[in-house]
């Protein structure tokens, strides 16, 4: 397809790219767009520096093709490069949505879907302030490589939510709800959702009453231990964390006991929505990555780059946020795998303690804090009454070895609004997840 030059290492990455987006704000109407744009990221590589250009101008990748090749150094043993060895060959094309691609679905659809959900909202008399936001986006990639690799594969994901701010006397609280899927007809089940989210966000707020400080055994939904182990353990997984750290290889030394034996945490792209990602952005399949299994720890994520320094294998972890970037190391779909106890009988042991049902907002790396969004105090082995939590917190390292039980069931966050950030790279897509999980001695106020 393309010309590359001798004596060097080339790709290219092409995405062709749709999205959609329909947003209304307390009734009014004010975004209903659809964009298309193609665009490529070419890379070359002399054994000593990489020359990057990224692009729209697709017709012309072989000339900037030439183009980064002058700035090159030939190397007659390039393919012997520590970094090019770790490439992979692959020739693969992936079309998984076929039948029901989601730029086929016309925006007079998408528009009378929210519509369609407009009025379920005005209804309701405690809501202060309002957005029903549509939002899709499908991206067809092709890469190629010097090496002989030849791909295609195409992703997409589409969501519709409430976003909503409702008050009692002096009492506010922010919620949503909403429906993630990779069809389009799957999102009207919004319609028969929203008043049971509703109705449960109304009782938490007027029924509520502040958490008496302490620590608690702590059972967190599976979205809520899907961020604490996206937040506490994902990232410090990512290798460029660690190249040059010695200290840190140290502490990360794979073999190295780190949790309780029950717990196992992976990364993989196969399995999720907004988390799909069959090849990286550098050509690699994407591996199962058991970053702890049963306890001890097993793996971390890569790119070429990290995996050629730290003589360790590919995982399918080198990824960029579009087609305006370079791939580096990032998660794709990170979650705890499941247990062996049912949910009720995992909450079923607690005499007094907390569950967590959903979250504002979570980070951790040595230490993690969660800022829980709803919660209940459990009581005998049964969901109580609604309190509010201001934070829950602890030592990572600490916290891992605490973790006494999972449910037998894994649920993943897909999430179409917002998505992961690392250096300049905000809003990569992701997911996280994971059963039921318990927790002992957490720290709660």
């Amino acid at each position: 397809m393309y010309k590359f030059p001798k004596n060097l290492y080339t790709d290219v990455r092409i995405e062709n790219v749709f999205e959609s987006t329909i947003n209304y704000t307390d009734g009014v109407l004010d975004e209903n767009k659809v964009r298309e744009y193609t665009g490529a990221f070419i890379r070359v590589f002399d054994g000593q520096r990489w020359y990057y250009k990224s692009t729209t101008d697709v017709e012309n990748i072989q000339d900037n093709i030439d183009e980064l090749s002058t700035m090159a150094q030939e190397n007659h043993n390039i393919l012997e490069n520590p970094i090019v060895k770790k490439f992979q060959v692959n020739k693969d094309e992936i079309r998984n949505y076929e039948g029901y691609e989601i730029n086929s679905v016309s925006q007079n659809e998408k528009l009378a879907l929210v519509n369609d959900l407009l009025p379920l909202i005005k209804e309701k008399e405690e809501v202060k302030s309002w957005k029903v936001n549509y939002k899709d986006k499908r991206v067809e990639k092709e890469f190629y490589s010097s090496k002989g690799s030849s791909i295609k594969h195409d992703y997409q994901a589409a969501g519709v939510g409430f976003f909503y701010s409702v008050s009692f006397g002096d009492k506010k609280f922010d919620d949503n709800s909403r429906v993630t899927s990779k069809k389009f007809e799957d999102l009207k089940e919004l319609i028969n959702k929203f008043d049971n989210d509703y109705n449960e966000t109304v009782e938490f707020v007027k029924n509520s009453k502040s958490v008496e400080p302490g620590k608690y055994t702590v059972v967190l939904s599976p979205v809520v231990a899907g961020v604490f182990a996206h937040e506490s353990f994902g990232h410090k997984s990512e290798a460029d964390s660690m190249i040059g750290d010695e200290t840190m290889m140290k502490e990360w030394k794979i073999g190295t006991k780190v949790g309780s034996d029950i717990l196992s945490i992976v990364d993989y792209g196969e399995n999720s929505v907004s988390g799909y990602v069959p090849y990286d952005d550098e050509g690699t399949k994407t591996e199962k990555t058991y970053l702890i299994k049963n306890g001890v720890l097993s793996g971390r994520l890569h790119s070429a780059s990290t995996a050629s320094d730290l003589q360790e294998e590919l995982t399918g972890n080198g990824r960029a946020k579009d087609f305006e970037f370079e791939p580096i190391v990032r998660m794709t779909n990170t979650y705890i795998e499941p247990g062996d106890k049912t949910k009720d009988e995992l909450i079923g042991e607690v005499k007094e303690g907390i569950y967590i049902e959903d979250y504002k907002h979570g980070s951790g790396l040595s230490t993690f804090t969660i800022a829980p969004k709803k919660a209940y105090m459990i009581r005998e082995g049964k969901i109580a009454e609604p309190v509010n939590i201001s934070v829950i917190s602890g030592n990572v390292m600490e916290t891992l070895f605490k973790i006494d039980g999972a449910s037998d069931e894994l649920k993943i966050n897909d999430n179409v609004w917002g998505g992961c950030g690392k250096m300049e790279q905000t809003g990569l897509s992701r997911a996280h997840g994971g059963p039921y999980v318990r927790v002992r001695d957490i720290q709660v106020q």
